[in-house]
């Protein structure tokens, strides 16, 4: 995957994250910080951390859990340990940390 590739799929993902995030209704803020860093914020004050690494071509996931990397495989963004989907992994990370349910996909 070239530069600009990556540069359209992480940018794409961010926006579904913070779309989802928007309609989840959950107790959470969010801010898009420059540099493609989506800080989300949860009601007792802990965050999840969302961020393009273009070096390396992955969506970087900083949670209370623990760090997670995710790379393209040319249909969805992947748990380069456990191959889970971004975007279902991120909705159990949300979920456990708000203590509630919160639906990102």
């Amino acid at each position: 995957m070239d530069d600009t590739n990556f540069d359209a799929l992480a940018t794409a993902v961010l926006a579904r994250i913070e779309a989802g995030l928007e309609a989840s209704g959950a107790d959470l803020d969010f801010e898009m910080k420059p540099g493609g860093v989506l800080e989300i914020e949860f009601a007792d004050r802990s965050k999840i951390i969302v961020n393009r690494h273009g070096v390396a071509r992955e969506i970087w996931v900083a949670a209370r859990s623990g760090g997670f990397h995710f790379r393209h495989d040319g249909e969805a963004w992947r748990d380069t340990r456990d191959g889970s989907e971004l975007m279902a992994k991120l909705t159990a990370l949300a979920s456990q940390q708000a203590g509630e349910d919160v639906r990102l996909a």
